[in-house]
C-alpha cells in the first residue's frame, strides 16, 4: 500500500493549482472589506500571529479556525473569507498562523494553537466555537478535550487527520520525525470523547482515507460525521463563507 498515495489530495482533484491562488484572492477581497485586526501576536515567532475579523456590532461570540497544509504548508491569509459565514450571524473570527514542520514538532504546533485561541479568548466574550480543516482539524479537535473556562460551545473539524500513526509511513515523516509515542499524543481518535458538542464534516468525494479517518474518529467520540455530497478536500471547506450553509449551519447548531 502506497501511504502516500493514500494522503495525496492534489492529484486527485481537477485544476487543483488553480485553487490556492483563488483562496489568496478572496481573502485579500475580504480582508479590505471587513473590520479585522491583523497580525495580533500571540507567541514569540514572526508565524505566531492572528488575524481578527469582527461584525458591525457586539460580538455574540469566537471563531477560531485553524487552516490545514499537513503542518507544513500555508498560513492565515488564505483563508479569511472563510470568516465571512461567522461574520454575517455577528461572531468574530480568528485565524492564526502557526510555527510549521521541520522547525517545529506537531506537538509544538498544538501548543502554539492552544496559546492563539487563549489569546483570542480575550479580544471576544462570550462562547467559543472550534473549527479547522484537514491539519487544523486534527489540531481543533486536539484542543476539543481542554479546559475553556465553560466557554468551549462547538468543534468542528472539517476532514481531519484522526490518526497519525499512518503517516509516519509517508514521506512526510521525514519532516515530522514522529516517534510512535507523539504520533498516539496527537492523535484525537486516541483521546478520550471530549464533554463539548463535535461534529465531523467530511466530503464524499474525498481520498477514501479521509473518509475512513472521519468515520473512525465519530465512532471512537460517539459524534455525528457530515459526509458533504459533491465536496473533495479543497472545496469542501467552501460553505464557511456563507452564513445560511450547511457547514455553517453545523457549526452553530
Amino acid at each position: 500500500m502506497d501511504m502516500d498515495d493514500r494522503f495525496a489530495n492534489g492529484a486527485y482533484i481537477a485544476d487543483a493549482a488553480a485553487y490556492p491562488p483563488r483562496w489568496d484572492a478572496a481573502a485579500a477581497a475580504f480582508r479590505d472589506a471587513t473590520l479585522c485586526e491583523l497580525d495580533v501576536p500571540y507567541g514569540p515567532s514572526p508565524r505566531q500571529v492572528m488575524d481578527i475579523f469582527y461584525p458591525n456590532r457586539m460580538a455574540k461570540g469566537l471563531v477560531v479556525f485553524v487552516h490545514g497544509g499537513y503542518w507544513r504548508m500555508f498560513d492565515k491569509s488564505s483563508w479569511s473569507h472563510l470568516a465571512a459565514g461567522a461574520v454575517a450571524r455577528g461572531w468574530a473570527v480568528a485565524m492564526p498562523s502557526y510555527d510549521l514542520c521541520p522547525d517545529v514538532r506537531i506537538a509544538d504546533i498544538t501548543a502554539q494553537v492552544t496559546a492563539a485561541v487563549q489569546m483570542a479568548a480575550t479580544k471576544s466574550g462570550g462562547p467559543i466555537r472550534l473549527t479547522g480543516h484537514s491539519a487544523g482539524g486534527q489540531l481543533v479537535a486536539r484542543l476539543a478535550g481542554m479546559d475553556w473556562d465553560g466557554r468551549l460551545e462547538k468543534v468542528v473539524p472539517i476532514s481531519p487527520v484522526a490518526d497519525l500513526v499512518p503517516v509516519m509511513d509517508t514521506k512526510m515523516q521525514n519532516d515530522f520525525q514522529l516517534t510512535k509515542a507523539e504520533a498516539t499524543a496527537e492523535s484525537p481518535i486516541y483521546s478520550p470523547a471530549p464533554a463539548t458538542s463535535v461534529t465531523i464534516w467530511v466530503g464524499a468525494d474525498e481520498r477514501p482515507v479521509f473518509i475512513e479517518q472521519a468515520q473512525a474518529l465519530g465512532a471512537a467520540w460517539g459524534c455525528p460525521v457530515v459526509l458533504d455530497a459533491g465536496k473533495h478536500h479543497f472545496d469542501v471547506i467552501d460553505g464557511l463563507a456563507a452564513a445560511d450553509s450547511p457547514l455553517c449551519q453545523a457549526l452553530f447548531s
